[in-house]
């Protein structure tokens, strides 16, 4: 884990929303009243199925968005009123990593164009050493000086992420939005990287905000957890938290449906299975939106939307069943 420091928030999201409009009248409600902090050197997991608004919150924090409503603070500042030079120094203190190496690249640049290319933005290097500073990048990904004059369909799916990692941290940023950076990848590749990013992360002081859909994996590399199911928060607390006592039923689904390599202990388990489709995020009702497949919904989960709250110390959860 992460030597976070919980007195110093680097950013503060609060009430944030992301509508997308849906025809004259409806709206997609990506992101729907979400608030957390992200304290220097921790790992923040986000967590949930696809299209429960995890990338579209993480796309906000980087301003590749501009959202409905809500604030974004990155240390102390609105980053939606940032001045032209406040703007290029945010851009190079907060990056991100994409989940699709095969799209994220420019086909068209090599290597040393990808990542070289920030660098000469924020005057972290010259024409003369680019080449050298290019190069020590790589390395610090796994690859050599071999792949500098190459082009992205030269490599294979693991050393394009490693290519997209490296243009990520060549412009020494504070913070990286890890955006599903293993789901493209080989199950044999997913270990190297995601240790590589933990080892990177202690090398160079930085804070994630590691989302993915997988809760053993965001498990292995988080601090805390936040769990998202259709636009909002439903569970938040510590990984280890999390895993060893999951409050809301959504998040106690998630966890039984992680492979166990035994195959006795994978017979003995209960395994929780829920029925029916995932409702449509275009003007949800104001429920809880996992009433309709939760096995413990009761009327009053399908006429009011549980408030996220303190049920014990630092374990946020938003169930009308969970009592404290």
């Amino acid at each position: 884990m992460s030597h976070a420091d919980y007195n110093k928030p680097l950013f503060e999201v609060e009430d944030l929303c992301q509508y997308f409009p849906v025809g004259r009248r409806h709206q997609l409600k990506a992101v729907d009243h979400v608030s957390f902090t992200i304290y220097q050197g921790e790992t923040l997991g986000l967590v949930g199925e696809s299209g429960c608004g995890k990338s579209t919150t993480g796309r906000c924090m980087v301003k590749l968005y501009t959202p409905t409503s809500g604030s974004v603070r990155f240390k102390g500042q609105n980053v939606f009123a940032l001045d032209r030079e406040q703007e290029k120094s945010f851009h190079k203190q907060v990056q991100m990593i994409f989940q699709n190496p095969h799209s994220s690249l420019n086909p068209r640049q090599t290597v040393k164009d990808i990542v070289g290319y920030g660098m000469k933005l924020h005057g972290l290097c010259t024409d003369e050493n680019m080449d050298d500073k290019v190069v020590e990048m790589l390395r610090k990904v796994g690859l050599s000086r071999d792949h500098i004059s190459r082009f992205p369909h030269e490599f294979s799916g693991g050393q394009k992420q490693r290519i997209g990692i490296a243009r990520a941290l060549a412009v020494e940023p504070e913070f990286v939005v890890c955006d599903e950076p293993i789901s493209a990848l080989d199950v044999s590749i997913q270990a190297q990287v995601l240790n590589m990013l933990k080892e990177l992360q202690e090398e160079m002081h930085l804070t994630y905000l590691f989302i993915a859909h997988d809760l053993s994996v965001v498990k292995y590399i988080s601090d805390r957890i936040i769990v998202m199911y259709l636009g909002t928060m439903v569970e938040f607390s510590t990984a280890e938290e999390i895993y060893e006592k999951p409050l809301h039923p959504y998040t106690q689904v998630l966890l039984s449906s992680i492979p166990i390599a035994d195959p006795k202990t994978a017979r003995e388990r209960e395994r929780i299975i829920v029925k029916g489709e995932v409702p449509s995020p275009i003007d949800p009702p104001d429920a809880c939106r996992f009433a309709e497949r939760c096995p413990y919904a009761t009327e009053t989960c399908k006429k009011s939307a549980p408030k996220l709250r303190e049920v014990t110390p630092g374990h946020f959860v938003a169930c009308h069943a969970v009592k404290g």
